[in-house]
């Protein structure tokens, strides 16, 4: 348990944790994860705090934004012309495995995201949502969804 001091009052904090696994049919895969986070935000019963989410894997990627099939097609021509896939000699790392152009890309979409709990439910703007990036996928993966708050 944590404590938070406040001038009114000792505030007993909670924490929860849980992974989430996905396994893609495809290499290269956004999937909208924020029914799975608010069913884990009910689970937790926190009302009022913070929940990170993160990719434990370092050809993934968890990101924040609008849920629209034409912007995660501008996405994968974006990403693939900064970080294009093939020839796959192109990359030093491409020795063992074929993929240091998903590692690159999981470092432009970023690991987390970092979300307000207020009054039971994710803090977000208009047309926010969580999704699973997935840049190296046709395996499992998971990620970190952790609550602190009270």
């Amino acid at each position: 348990m944590f404590y938070a001091l406040d001038e009114r009052k000792v505030m007993k904090m909670k924490s929860y944790r849980k992974e989430l696994w996905f396994e893609t049919n495809k290499r290269r895969e956004f999937i909208n994860i924020t029914r799975e986070i608010e069913k884990c935000l009910e689970e937790s019963k926190i009302k009022e705090g913070l929940l990170l989410c993160n990719a434990m894997h370092i050809t993934s990627s968890v990101f924040i934004n609008d849920d629209e099939s034409g912007l995660h097609q501008d996405f994968e021509k974006w990403l693939e012309k900064l970080a294009p896939e093939k020839p796959h000699n192109q990359y030093m790392h491409n020795g063992y495995e074929d993929n240091a152009d998903a590692h690159m890309k999981r470092q432009i979409m970023g690991r987390e995201v970092a979300v307000a709990i207020t009054d039971g439910r994710l803090d977000f703007g208009p047309w926010e949502q969580i999704f699973y990036g997935e840049f190296d996928g046709k395996r499992k993966k998971r990620v970190l969804v952790k609550i602190i708050g009270e």
